[in-house]
């Protein structure tokens, strides 16, 4: 779960929660509704109904490998607009580009002209048991057919309750019951995107006393049964490993190796009985020691540096992007680059 500053959801803030449908309280319990009884497929006018859901994606096109990106931040428009850095690509916050015109819009536009572009979004709320948002989705998909992204992504979480939007990504109990719902929520979500999307572990500060499985054989059954790929935020892992008191390198072992399209790397605020995620320091040694790991067991994966708060300078964050490059170069060979 992200405890930085609260995003910029510019989509939410000037449309109002109105076009939310009030969930139920959010419960895996038998009371909830279930994924499989929200087939909602006669919305999607863009589906072939002959084929089920997870069949009309081609599950087996991996996104591609686009090296080594920075998340895109206000501060640094001009700089980027004026400079051509060294950077390979740029992750966007999805819900900051989804109204129509406006400076921001306009300036994605001439970032696109020049670098690869993804999307990640804060609010799909995957695993809520609340009715799919269709407004947001239709926003999702309109920003994408603009931007062209290389891939869509969001977290595997719930984002609020009772039409409010908290602002937080929030964890779920890992049981067969919330898998088979999220899992229905992934491949209708998908199917309305017309894509296989990707998903990331969050970072948590509690568990839940029901849960039947790991965290990680959560995330790698998800991703065999959806078609999703998997966004691995190594902080994130190493932020939940201390938390909960086990071995992030478990976590890492447990992920399928060929479902890993991204890692994020970023910063947290070390309290010295937890770790909060606040992306608002550099990435520290010990996440640089497992993105080592990680890349020795997932090859060649599109990274990016994440930073929410505490903004530095770009060239600062250019050196943090080149470091992500640097141990790459020695850890692995020269990367086979995918036409796309």
């Amino acid at each position: 779960m992200y405890a930085g500053p609260h995003f910029h959801d510019r989509f939410h803030r000037e449309q109002g929660m109105s076009s939310i449908t009030a969930p139920r309280p959010v419960s895996f319990g038998g009371a909830a509704q279930s994924g499989t009884s929200m087939n909602v497929s006669t919305k999607i006018s863009d589906t072939r109904p002959d084929l089920p859901v997870g069949d009309r994606l081609d599950k087996t096109a991996k996104p591609p490998f686009l090296g080594f990106g920075l998340g895109l931040r206000a501060q640094h428009y001009d700089e980027i607009l004026s400079g051509n850095p060294p950077i390979d690509w740029f992750e966007v916050i999805s819900e900051n580009y989804m109204l129509p015109g406006g400076q921001p819009l306009r300036v994605l536009d001439r970032i696109c002209e020049c670098y690869p572009v993804v999307m990640h979004g804060v609010s799909l709320s995957i695993a809520s048991t609340a009715p799919p948002n269709f407004e947001y989705l239709r926003g999702l998909r309109d920003l994408a057919r603009r931007v062209e992204p290389k891939w869509i992504s969001d977290h595997l979480c719930w984002t609020g309750v009772h039409g409010k939007n908290l602002h937080d990504l929030l964890p779920i109990p890992y049981t067969r019951e919330a898998l088979d719902h999220v899992v229905s929520r992934v491949q209708l979500v998908q199917d309305y995107l017309g894509r296989a999307i990707v998903l990331e572990n969050v970072s948590t500060y509690l568990q839940f006393n029901n849960s039947e499985m790991t965290e990680w054989e959560f995330l790698a059954e998800l991703s065999r049964r959806s078609g999703c790929w998997l966004l691995f935020d190594v902080n994130n892992v190493y932020v939940s490993a201390f938390n909960h008191g086990y071995d992030p390198h478990t976590f890492l072992e447990g992920i399928p190796v060929d479902r890993v399209a991204q890692f994020h790397m970023a910063g947290h605020s070390h309290m010295g009985t937890h770790i909060i995620d606040t992306h608002d320091h550099p990435v520290c040694e010990d996440v640089w020691d497992l993105y080592i790991a990680a890349l020795k067991r997932f090859g060649h994966v599109s990274t990016m540096i994440e930073r929410d708060d505490n903004i530095p300078p770009l060239d600062e964050l250019i050196v943090e992007v080149n470091r992500t490059r640097e141990i790459a170069a020695k850890v692995l060979p020269p990367p086979i680059r995918q036409a796309g």
